[in-house]
């Protein structure tokens, strides 16, 4: 209405124009005239709408829009983000997400199956809340090698066809969706069903599920409290106490952060996590990494009270925070053996690929370990055990070759002896200081990465998908 025409000359539209448009909703927004959520809703609108216009022909001469110009439409950059995109690791705690797995049978009573099954592929796919309603039914699909893949409309970013690979239970659960779906319209060719159809006023089932917040947010309420175990300081000791987790940080949006943070946890390179978010910007997905870190310093943190060297004595005597440059230190300075790190500078030069002992840590001055490695240590002495029972036995080989090959009795007895220090630092926690160590622990063991001086192989992607019974 600022144009002097009124905008009533379609041939006079412009790019500023948008930008105007564009900006006005910003203002709103700034203002607390407009929420973010619906100035989103309404940019995709009108970018829906200008497309169609061009689509159907209403710009051309003699049409009722013409010589309105190309580039009088809502670019991809012109869409603002999801509101919670911008809050990266609003993730919800595993504890949590455990618990909510184990009540689906109640979202089920209280709803319908369609609801059950787009909260359990939110959980498993991190996909956006509008995305994963509107999957078609054809929306399963396997790769030449076997390997499944879910095929998505991305429509934030208006990209078509998007394939993400899913595991063989996420797989299951669509395939039992797919046949509940041809059960109940088994006359509407495939083509036009939706995976999750609307249960009333859809005879044909092409009419997907429009929302699930409110019955969402009304299963949440209806469950009981998340308790968490939080460490707090009393009288200047650590005290753990169950704290009840806020209910309202638990919506749709938040499982797909959830899905990026179990990723990142796992150790996902920052370019694989980019791709399989589906992201524009490498820097979005950076801030999934950013908690990444802090939650793997945080792990760090709490072991440091349970490192030993190689003959079982405690490196540090009390827990205690590191400084930043302490962290950095740790990440340079070492490298990860099979049961402990090594700090030898040549060998940490040489990324692990320079030692002068051949993997005999045990041995050596420059190795350390700590409690996230009692079950590697365990599987090494059982290693050492069945490798002496071979070479002990009609095993054919030169004597200089057995000799080398038999493992020696100290570094059994010093496996042993560290086995036992560690079990034993465990056994003298109480159950509530136990549980942070354990779940530091799981994170370490997620996230950690062991060179042996062999090459480099490509790891399939992990299997981060939440336990769960089948509907």
């Amino acid at each position: 209405m600022q144009r002097p025409d009124r905008g009533m000359v379609p041939a006079e539209w412009g790019r500023g124009d948008i930008v105007a448009f564009s900006n006005r909703l910003g203002h709103m927004t700034a203002t607390g005239t407009l929420s973010a959520r619906r100035r989103l809703a309404f940019t995709r609108f009108v970018r829906r709408v200008l497309a169609r216009f061009h689509t159907l022909g209403l710009t051309g001469p003699g049409q009722l829009l013409e010589g309105m110009p190309a580039d009088f439409s809502i670019r991809p950059e012109d869409v603002p983000d999801e509101p919670e995109d911008t809050e990266a690791g609003r993730d919800l705690p595993e504890e949590v997400l455990r618990q909510l797995c184990a009540h689906l049978d109640e979202l089920e009573a209280m709803s319908n199956i369609e609801t059950r099954v787009a909260v359990e592929l939110l959980i498993d796919t991190g996909r956006r809340p509008d995305e994963v309603l509107t999957l078609g039914y054809d929306c399963l699909q396997q790769d030449p090698d076997g390997s499944f893949v879910l095929v998505y409309d991305n429509h934030k970013a208006y990209r078509l066809g998007r394939r993400l690979p899913i595991g063989t239970e996420t797989a299951a659960t669509i395939r039992r969706q797919q046949r509940r779906v041809r059960e109940r319209f088994p006359r509407t060719e495939p083509r036009r069903l939706t995976l999750l159809p609307r249960p009333r006023t859809n005879p044909e089932g092409t009419k997907p599920v429009k929302d699930i917040s409110s019955t969402h947010r009304a299963w949440v309420n209806s469950l009981p409290e998340f308790l968490l175990p939080v460490i707090t300081l009393d009288a200047g000791e650590h005290v753990t106490r169950p704290v009840p987790f806020d209910k309202a940080k638990i919506f749709p949006y938040a499982y797909r952060h959830c899905y990026a943070q179990r990723h990142a946890d796992a150790g996902v390179a920052p370019y694989v996590l980019k791709e399989l978010m589906d992201h524009r910007l490498i820097t979005t997905t950076q801030g999934y990494y950013r908690v990444g870190a802090e939650r793997r310093r945080e792990a760090v943190d709490r072991v440091t009270a349970l490192q030993f060297d190689r003959h079982g004595q405690r490196v540090w005597r009390t827990a205690k925070s590191l400084l930043d440059s302490e962290h950095v230190r740790r990440a340079i300075g070492e490298v990860a053996t099979a049961y402990g790190v090594c700090r030898e500078p040549s060998n940490v030069a040489a990324g692990g690929h320079a030692c002068p002992l051949r993997f005999r840590c045990l041995g050596c001055e420059h190795f350390s370990t700590d409690v996230s490695y009692l079950p590697d240590l365990e599987a090494h002495l059982a290693d050492l055990l069945r490798s002496r029972e071979r070479l002990m036995s009609a095993f054919e080989a030169d004597d200089w070759a057995r000799t080398q090959a038999m493992p020696s009795e100290e570094e059994i007895r010093r496996v042993r002896r560290l086995i036992q220090r560690v079990k034993s630092d465990l056994d003298d926690l109480t159950p509530e200081e136990r549980t942070p160590i354990e779940q530091a622990v799981s994170l370490l063991l997620r996230s950690r990465t062991v060179l042996l001086g062999m090459p480099r192989v490509g790891q399939p992607l992990p299997d981060v998908r939440p336990p769960r019974t089948a509907p």
